[in-house]
């Protein structure tokens, strides 16, 4: 990329127009060279929110400032953005190399110089052998990678990417995902994501913020949202979880402990707002939890009995009864030499202090 890095900061971004929920107050700051990503479910304000950065959505109120300038009144052609949008918005007349020439003889590349650009573009995205087919003729993947070179082509000061892997199979996205990766790595253009998958946001971005109800709710890096979320809703955006209601029995130094319903403590670590006879909501995470037989338990647990078992290759993932409303959820990995749990046998659910969270019960 030829252009210098820029940020963005959104202050205090408010909207009354469009269907709801409306944009109120979204103050973040996006980092030079960063790709942050919006996370929610549907509904949430994820694509206002980009609509307004790229001057599709007027303001009722706050700035879009990039690079120190606002550019809050400037029309969408005059801001430099790359906008991939949800569906591509690919013209059905054109073929690869037409869409992606469009907007490179807009900036006045002609000859030997859009010729060069045009096959560095369409071979960084895989579409050199499709370069003459038209959107009807391609892929689901291969649209997403014609609109992603699209907007990468013009060299665009901030790319913001709608749900760009929304709706392909798993194996195209998983490719798709890494290969954005690896763009962002090589480019390190300032992008700015918009999605409602935990596992795209997770895996892409240098920092996220969850949202909803056109809200923020909490900003910071994947790891620590996912490890300290501050609420259910940040939880739940960020993965499966069972959420089972405790109540705080002893506050320590180090953590708290917390006790289920039916009378099973289970340790906390590093909770520091939490005092004794406190309610809230036990995060269990799949993946964070372990089994034992019950018969050799030892130490803190909770005891259940298996539901369900299902092989999915790299994995067992089991469902437990524990007497609450709901199944928790374990996955345990197929290979190694740990037991392999039967429907109706008897276990202890076991939870690590470090890996398990606890957040107010909102309700």
């Amino acid at each position: 990329m030829s252009r210098p890095l820029v940020d963005v900061r959104l202050d205090g971004l408010a909207t009354d127009a469009g269907p709801p929920p409306h944009l109120q107050d979204i103050s973040v700051h996006v980092r030079y060279g960063e790709f942050f990503t919006f996370l929610g479910p549907p509904h949430s304000g994820k694509t206002a929110i980009l609509r307004s950065i790229a001057g599709f959505m007027p303001l009722a109120g706050g700035r879009v400032i990039v690079d120190a300038e606002d550019v809050s009144a400037r029309p969408p052609a005059n801001r430099g953005m790359g906008y991939v949008f949800q569906e591509g918005a690919l013209w059905p007349h054109l073929s690869v190399r037409a869409h992606v020439a469009f907007g490179l003889r807009r900036q006045g590349l002609a000859g030997a110089d859009l010729a060069t650009r045009l096959e560095t573009v369409l071979g960084r995205l895989g579409l050199t052998d499709v370069r003459d087919r038209r959107p009807a003729d391609l892929t689901l993947d291969e649209r997403r990678r014609l609109a992603l070179a699209r907007a990468l082509a013009v060299e665009p000061r901030v790319l913001l990417l709608d749900e760009p892997l929304a709706h392909l199979e798993p194996i195209a996205r998983t490719t798709l995902r890494l290969e954005l990766a690896r763009l962002h790595r090589d480019l390190a253009v300032t992008t700015i994501h918009a999605t409602r998958d935990a596992a795209d946001a997770l895996a892409l971005s240098d920092r996220l913020s969850v949202i909803s109800g056109g809200r923020v709710l909490q900003i910071g890096e994947p790891a620590e949202l996912y490890q300290r979320p501050a609420s259910r809703a940040v939880a739940e955006a960020l993965g499966p979880a069972t959420f089972l209601p405790v109540r705080v029995v002893e506050v320590r130094d180090l953590g708290v402990v917390v006790e289920t319903e039916h009378g099973d403590q289970v340790p906390v670590a590093g909770i520091g707002t939490f005092r004794e006879a406190d309610r809230g909501l036990l995060v269990l995470r799949p993946e964070a939890l372990s089994l034992t037989e019950a018969a050799q338990a030892r130490g803190p647990g909770i005891p259940g009995r298996v539901t369900l078992r299902v092989f999915e290759g790299a994995r067992y993932l089991y469902e437990i009864d524990i007497g609450a409303d709901v199944p928790v959820r374990v996955e345990l990995p197929a290979a190694g030499e740990g037991r392999i749990f039967r429907l109706g046998d008897r276990v202890r659910l076991e939870v690590s202090s470090e890996t398990v969270v606890l957040v107010r019960d909102e309700a």
